[in-house]
């Protein structure tokens, strides 16, 4: 049996317990080898070796290491180098080889590039136990995802609607940046499971809601965390299912006969009852906007799909790689700090990304789309101007051109006042970016508020029993102060 290991490396799952869980195949191992090298010898079944087996372990690395990524490294090249001697070398790890384990595929995946002999012992991982003692199955889908690759996100890499395993929660602080990481979609009382020591005869498991996990004083090296599903319907993938739908054989006759160009009118509809909902300041309503939206979005990405044009991962692809390469000050090493700095490198960028895909060279202004609104078109141009230079130095200067506009459509021959009140007009959305207002936006409240004040005017006259075409101006004035003290508080 010893023979059978001999100048190459034997990759052994130690199981994740006790050396009763063992398989027989690691048993017989052990019983035909002279020494064993160990990830660590932290583990309950290495009290069962045979007495004459030299053990060696590599826990020393994790405390002269500067990070685990240069302890796993350490182990590689060692393990990789012991493997080239004519005896060979057993390495063994808790639980599986390729499971939640580092250093035991990228060995695996080195020696083969190398011609070195490998071998797999299989052993029991974390997961049966654990999915034995929580009493669910991995099928239809379950998640597993690496506590310290979670921690050190933003928002969870997996969907929300199947159920996941947070493996390797070795500390409290772990535990508290997982948490965060996980309420950035789950609500704080979500109900999850820390299961501690899976596969030992100390496995215990702790009902806590999400926002506890990090206070449990049990957790230790063998701590993992369960995570039920948030419910249907709550994915991004999910969504996209019921799109698809829509448009297969048996959906929706009507979604099933649009196009991309019959889409257009809605896909704008959409958006302005999304910036009408950001009006209103009213979260409730811009949640169900920003959904309507996205129907639209995902729309177009499965008709795309369908007509052979793109799919959902390309839209994806190429929007993960923009932003990437326009923030090098946030994904890279540029150091820029100012809000200025930033949007010059970004114009920048554009150009260069332009010149790289051999399209012709575009003025500043040219990427503005034509079919915005007029006043946000003007807002755009001013902003893009502004960015290479070519704007006043002070704000006053924005008042005296507003002032000289205003005289010029004053004193304007009738064939030339719409222009000179353009002009007007562009010097006032002028204004309003050097203020850093959105002049769309305001704009689009001044005519929510003005609706607002006359709606109230014209109730008052049918509350006093008069029409608006019989109020003086004088009575109407009343009114409008009035709504203008009683609603606008």
């Amino acid at each position: 049996m010893e023979s059978e290991h001999r100048s190459g490396i034997v990759l052994l799952g130690l199981g994740p317990g006790e050396a009763s869980s063992m398989t027989r195949e690691a048993w017989q191992l052990l019983e035909n080898i002279s020494e064993i090298h160990l990830r660590t010898i932290q583990h309950p079944a290495v009290t069962g070796f045979p007495d004459n087996l030299a053990v060696h372990s590599y826990d020393y690395l994790y405390d002269s290491s500067q990070s685990y990524e240069e302890v796993y490294a350490r182990i590689v090249g060692n393990v990789l180098e012991l493997g080239r001697r004519p005896e060979g070398v057993v390495y063994a790890v808790p639980g599986h080889p390729f499971v939640a384990e580092a250093t035991a595929p990228e060995i695996y995946r080195r020696a083969q590039v190398e011609g070195l002999p490998v071998r797999v012992v299989d052993g029991l991982s974390f997961l049966e136990p654990l999915f034995s003692v929580l009493g669910v199955d991995p099928f239809p889908s379950t998640s597993l995802v690496d506590a310290l690759e979670l921690a050190s996100l933003h928002t969870p890499p997996f969907p929300p609607d199947t159920q996941a395993i947070i493996a390797q929660i070795h500390s409290r602080q772990i535990a508290s940046d997982v948490k965060l990481t996980l309420m950035e979609v789950y609500p704080d009382d979500h109900p999850v499971k820390l299961v501690h020591s899976a596969g030992t005869k100390d496995c215990e498991v702790e009902s806590l809601l999400l926002f506890e996990i990090d206070r449990s004083p049990k957790i230790g090296l063998l701590t993992a965390l369960y995570v039920p599903p948030l419910g249907p319907s709550t994915s991004f993938e999910a969504f996209q299912e019921i799109i698809a739908h829509l448009r297969a054989p048996e959906g929706c006759p009507w979604d099933r006969e649009q196009t991309h160009q019959t889409l257009r009118s809605h896909l704008l509809e959409e958006t302005y009852e999304v910036l009408s909902a950001l009006d209103k300041d009213d979260p409730q309503a811009l949640s169900e906007e920003l959904g309507d939206l996205l129907l639209q979005i995902v729309l177009h990405a499965q008709i795309g799909s369908e007509y052979g044009e793109f799919r959902m991962p390309d839209i994806l692809r190429q929007i993960h790689a923009k932003i990437l390469r326009r923030h090098p000050h946030v994904f890279g090493d540029l150091e820029l700090k100012e809000v200025s700095g930033v949007l010059e490198n970004w114009e920048r960028l554009k150009a260069d990304e332009r010149k790289a895909n051999g399209e012709p060279e575009k003025g500043l202004l040219d990427g503005v789309p034509l079919a915005l609104p007029a006043l946000a078109q003007a807002q755009e141009y001013q902003n893009r101007a502004a960015r290479v230079g070519f704007d006043w130095p002070k704000v006053e200067g924005v008042y005296d051109k507003l002032i000289e506009e205003l005289e010029e459509v004053r004193s304007a021959e009738e064939s030339h006042r719409a222009s000179e009140i353009g002009d007007l007009l562009f010097s006032a959305v002028n204004l309003a970016r050097w203020y850093k207002v959105d002049g769309e936006s305001a704009l689009r409240e001044a005519n929510y508020r003005f609706h607002r004040r006359f709606s109230y005017v014209e109730k008052s006259a049918r509350m006093a029993g008069r029409s608006l075409t019989n109020l003086t101006l004088d009575e109407m004035e009343k009114y409008w102060e009035k709504a203008k003290g009683e609603r606008d508080q």
